[in-house]
């Protein structure tokens, strides 16, 4: 199901091949990402036009024979800049999609990677007919050997090895008991003094605390954690406006205005493109 909208159509669905990838095909105009997160790798390719995007303190270019790739939990945002026009593709790649990369792959273990831009035509080249050929279903043999070699090609020439948890330190503990209360108390009127006076800091060091090991604020956090939320209530039958008040939203509008500047479209869009809407 494509977005009505005569300057902006974008189309999820879910990938019948393999579990847990969700893919997008998408045609904007006019419309900026806010900084956002997903919990899956994304991998993104331009077909025509190109975006600007912000990662790790710095700015990018999407543009054609370049792949973007964003590791999960990896803060983003995008916006059109000097482009009129962003039409591309891109995979969500869940840890079960990640399994299944890596062994139709023959590599030993999921990828970390360290830079966001793959100037890599041929690779952006495979990437576009995998992508092409999952939306049509009409080969899966084919699909699934462009699976393959793309994801080997990706791993193998820039994928680094995923990065080996060290020893917690203090400022990891304070942040997982903030986003533990977090999600505990989504439907609550958070505040920063409220949040922070539980792990010992004041409204600013929490702050400085985020953005440091998260790249988001807070509240961008917050937000990530109640579209999560509100999304899987709505996934289980709630109707959409008690999921969002439920999840921590003023209202269904509140929720719906996050999304769309986060996804591109509205919850309800998002779940009637991957076939779960009611």
């Amino acid at each position: 199901m494509a977005r009505k909208d005569p300057r902006n159509t974008s189309r999820f669905w879910r990938a019948a091949q393999v579990p847990g990838l969700t893919c997008l095909h998408a045609d904007f105009t006019d419309h900026d990402y806010a900084p956002h997160i997903h919990d899956a790798l994304v991998v993104a390719i331009t077909e025509l036009g190109g975006a600007e995007f912000r990662s790790r303190g710095a700015t990018g270019e999407a543009r054609a024979a370049r792949v973007l790739v964003f590791n999960p939990a990896e803060p983003h945002s995008g916006r059109m800049a000097a482009s009129r026009r962003w039409r591309y593709r891109a995979f969500y790649l869940s840890e079960e999609a990640i399994a299944a990369a890596t062994v139709s792959a023959g590599v030993d273990k999921p990828r970390y990677f360290t830079s966001n831009i793959l100037d890599d035509g041929r690779l952006a080249e495979t990437f576009l007919s995998l992508h092409m050929a999952l939306e049509e279903g009409r080969d899966p043999f084919a699909a699934s050997e462009l699976f393959a070699g793309g994801f080997r090609a990706l791993f193998s020439r820039s994928g680094d090895p995923p990065r080996e948890g060290g020893a917690v330190g203090p400022d990891r503990r304070r942040l997982d008991r903030v986003t533990a209360e977090m999600r505990e108390r989504l439907s609550e009127s958070l505040t920063l003094d409220d949040l922070g006076a539980d792990a010992g800091l004041t409204a600013f060091q929490l702050i400085a605390l985020f953005k440091r090991h998260t790249g988001l604020t807070p509240h961008a956090y917050l937000t990530h954690l109640r579209i999560g939320a509100a999304l899987a209530r709505v996934r289980a039958g709630e109707p959409i406006a008690r999921a969002a008040v439920a999840a921590g939203f003023y209202d269904q509008s509140a929720f719906n205005h996050h999304f769309k500047r986060t996804h591109g479209v509205t919850p309800l869009q998002y779940l009637a493109s991957t076939g779960e809407a009611a």
